[in-house]
């Protein structure tokens, strides 16, 4: 089975990782997996995150380390907006404020994926790959 949208999966395997109490998670590494998680330590989603590549095969796997308080994941809401079947894109000046403010959108802008605070800093539209609560 071919796996049609990457960050789906990152999304859903940090949401039901969270749901588990998990302590980390583990999943094919991507640049952009990695643009993404580097957003999500920035931002204080999560504690951190590696990569590691097996000794067998050319692969890397991304190791993302969970964050809680007080037993209550910091993720409260991870969730896809632009979609293989259907991109969303905005300007600097359209970028969505994700809780007023509270929350992040992910930006895939020409300058790398930021978030939508750095995105709007910058003066840098992109696509929103997803909101985080």
């Amino acid at each position: 089975m071919s796996m049609q949208d990457p960050i789906a999966d990152m999304l859903t395997r940090i949401r039901n990782a969270h749901g588990a109490k998990k302590a980390h998670v583990v999943m094919p590494s991507s640049k952009l997996k990695e643009a993404i998680a580097r957003v999500l330590e920035n931002e204080g989603y999560i504690e951190s995150f590696h990569v590691a590549t097996e000794d067998s095969s050319p692969k890397t796997t991304l190791t993302v380390i969970l964050k809680y308080l007080g037993g209550v994941p910091v993720i409260s809401k991870i969730k896809r907006i632009s979609k293989p079947g259907l991109r969303k894109y905005a300007n600097h000046s359209t970028l969505p404020r994700v809780l007023g403010g509270l929350g992040v959108a992910i930006v895939s802008t020409s300058a790398g994926v930021m978030s939508d605070a750095q995105a709007r800093k910058l003066g840098h539209g992109g696509e929103i790959l997803c909101h985080v609560e």
